[in-house]
């Protein structure tokens, strides 16, 4: 039996076809689309209501230097989105981005003559094999991976520590055709974002079109079920983490870039940023639900609620507790949307009976 027709509604004398888990996709794609949509709406009314108040907020700079602010945010924030949604979570991505970024700075001037694109490649090389570490461990010991990479965060960064001992890398000591890749512009956009663009449409479009990509929504409603159904959960579990952890070196690349000064601090604290924007834009931390696209957003949102703050010279410290109220009102909302899709599925069910 094929695939297809495993997956095909069983018909019964009198009765159309039913399908529970395709119903439960199709309420929760969109509910999922009225949060994204929300996050547009809350979007646009915070450029609004900053632009009222200084009109230069949307000048060109101003709006390059926001696209460029949240183009790294946005790429750490799809990868951790795949990790998410099987339930768990990657607190390593920071330390991740640092090490990448001091290697990459490292290489060129250890082999000034090396081609931009080489040290991209090597750079979400070295991201994925941080991957592998963590995968491995989780997958393997299946130990919770709040507790792998709450190590490995440490141990990353004490890596790059021990490496740069006390060393500092500045925009000199990188070609330039690099530095322009972190400042360069198409039609006035900058590079770096059309890449995280490019990243969030790549991820967006596997989980919604692979069927690899949904299972991944399966682990994460039900681990024990997902296994029992045939699903390589491990296997899957492991992928995810080496697949964010390449997100997590491309973004290391992108860093240097756009900083061109490096040192063994690089990334610290981005982690928590990280976990905030993806579940401000809508994934689950639970597990199970969301989108590459939400994640995006709320990556773009929380940037832009930086920018905006500074702009209206509101002290720092209400930009943490904003986020702080944006989480605690997205993870009420999600469980209040999941509450929606099980009395909804279940008043459907007993209508069908």
């Amino acid at each position: 039996m094929s695939p297809t027709d495993a997956e095909a509604p069983v018909q019964t004398a009198g009765r159309a076809p039913t399908d529970p888990g395709r119903r439960r996709r199709g309420l929760t794609e969109r509910l999922l689309a009225v949060r994204e949509l929300s996050l547009l709406i809350a979007l646009g009314l915070l450029v609004l209501v900053t632009t009222l108040r200084n009109d230069r907020f949307l000048s060109g700079q101003s709006v390059k230097d926001l696209l460029l602010g949240c183009a790294i945010l946005v790429i750490l924030a799809v990868g951790q989105t795949l990790v998410i949604v099987t339930r768990n979570v990657d607190l390593s991505v920071g330390s991740i981005l640092g090490l990448v970024a001091f290697a990459t700075g490292t290489l060129f001037v250890s082999a000034p003559g090396t081609p931009w694109p080489v040290a991209l490649v090597l750079g979400i090389a070295l991201g994925a094999l941080c991957g592998v570490v963590n995968g491995g461990l989780i997958a393997v010991a299946r130990v919770p991976a709040l507790v792998i990479t709450l190590g490995t965060l440490y141990a990353f960064r004490g890596i790059d520590y021990y490496w740069a001992s006390g060393r500092q890398i500045n925009a000199a000591d990188m070609p330039q055709s690099f530095l322009r890749l972190g400042n360069q512009t198409v039609l006035g956009v900058p590079v770096l974002f059309l890449v995280a663009v490019g990243v969030v449409a790549v991820i967006g479009f596997y989980l919604r079109s692979y069927r690899s990509g949904r299972e991944l929504y399966a682990i994460g409603s039900e681990p024990a079920a997902a296994r029992l159904s045939g699903i390589p959960v491990g296997r899957r579990v492991f992928a995810v983490f080496v697949a964010n952890g390449a997100l997590a070196g491309l973004a290391g690349v992108l860093y240097a870039a756009r900083f061109g000064t490096l040192d063994a601090a690089a990334g610290t604290g981005l982690e928590l940023q990280v976990v905030a924007a993806a579940v401000v834009g809508g994934v689950a931390i639970f597990g199970g639900s969301g989108s590459a696209y939400g994640a995006a957003l709320g990556a773009v949102l929380l940037t832009t609620i930086g920018s905006s703050l500074a702009v209206l010279r509101i002290d720092p410290f209400w930009q943490q507790a904003v986020v702080g109220a944006l989480i605690l009102a997205a993870i009420g909302l999600d469980r209040l949307l999941a509450l929606r899709v099980a009395a909804r599925l279940r008043g459907r069910s007993a209508h069908g009976a």
